[in-house]
């Protein structure tokens, strides 16, 4: 009964695009389409419509996932949600929304948040939860994610963050499933650089009432564009001196307790960034370009990237039963993280 499964999966994705060409548009001469498409490796990417709401995407991807593995909503014990602050309405709490418009009322939920590493670290919270409590044996993960309203395109600081897209993913887990097992888990934060990248205007730091008039104005116009680096010297030179090695560390520290090491990886379930580094990330592993998916026509929503290339990796077959996953994810913070997961029947 220690044996977490992964049930199955649900997406909603958007109906509207922004194309390369567009994204290269809006920076106002400083990236050509072809650089969007070759460099930061982003053909198009969803981008929400004025009913994707954080919440509602959620609670589309919720229902898609009920859908695809038929249980009913009353089955589930627990919904974590990993979904965006940058929602409806601040201080509402998005699993408890989402317990609602799915009829989930056994449930009860809580939000939780990492960036863009909150599936990973739910995935965990989840699995310890099931093995230590037994009045949880079905658990809901689940959330959405638009945060590349956020983004000013002419900001060029913020060039890393125009894939930013926008849907809603849904996984559910269940104790004793006897497939798709969740093994080993490892996670890293870097406190040093949890400044140094934010949304500048709106909290209790830079209230929008205390903003100069100018940058008011700029507001109403645009939105709330102030997504971006508040120490960027310091947030490149970091990364560039500890990313890949934690990364790396993360990767066999889960490969460890899962009783596995790099040379049993099948397949690598990645979060979009930009094409060059990914394909590093490959060669690093020693994996070729099958053993993964690109997420170049989605673009990165964030935490919902793990449902993404779960998704495109079992419709290409390059998932396939036996196949030992490992799951990779980073947020602004700074986090890193690994899981790894043994998809199909357990042995």
């Amino acid at each position: 009964m220690k044996q977490v499964g992964i049930l199955g999966y649900g997406l909603y994705f958007p109906s509207r695009h922004m194309s390369a060409a567009e994204i290269a548009a809006a920076t106002e001469g400083r990236w050509s389409a072809a650089a969007v498409r070759e460099k930061l490796g982003i053909v198009r990417k969803t981008i929400p419509g004025a009913e994707d709401g954080t919440q509602e995407m959620g609670a589309r991807a919720a229902l898609d996932a009920l859908a695809r593995t038929g249980i009913d909503p009353l089955e589930i014990d627990l919904i974590l949600c990993m979904g965006e602050e940058w929602k409806e309405y601040p201080l509402t709490t998005s699993a408890i929304y989402i317990q609602e418009r799915i009829g989930a009322h056994r449930a009860w939920g809580i939000d939780l948040q990492q960036r863009c590493n909150t599936t990973l670290a739910a995935i965990k919270i989840a699995k310890d939860m099931m093995i230590a409590d037994p009045d949880i044996a079905t658990v809901m993960i689940v959330g959405g994610y638009r945060n590349g309203d956020l983004i000013d395109y002419t900001d060029p600081d913020v060039s890393f963050m125009y894939d930013l897209a926008a849907a809603g993913g849904a996984l559910i887990l269940r104790r004793g499933l006897g497939r798709n097992a969740v093994l080993g888990t490892h996670i890293m934060t870097d406190g040093s650089l949890s400044r140094d990248t934010g949304v500048r205007y709106g909290g209790t730091v830079q209230p929008i009432e205390t903003l100069p008039e100018e940058t008011l104005r700029q507001l109403r116009a645009h939105g709330n564009r102030s997504l971006g680096l508040f120490d960027a010297e310091h947030m490149k030179a970091r990364l560039n001196e500890v990313s890949m090695l934690n990364w790396l560390n993360c990767i066999d520290r889960a490969l460890e307790k899962s009783g596995a090491t790099r040379a049993d990886i099948d397949f690598l379930n990645v979060l979009h960034f930009k094409r060059s580094m990914h394909v590093g990330f490959l060669e690093t592993l020693g994996l070729t370009t099958g053993q993964s998916v690109y997420l170049e026509d989605y673009g990165h929503a964030g935490q919902v990237d793990f449902m993404v290339s779960l998704h495109e990796g079992l419709r290409q077959g390059r998932l396939k039963d036996g196949d030992l996953m490992v799951a990779i994810a980073a947020g602004i913070g700074y986090v890193w993280g690994a899981t790894v997961v043994r998809w199909g029947e357990v042995g």
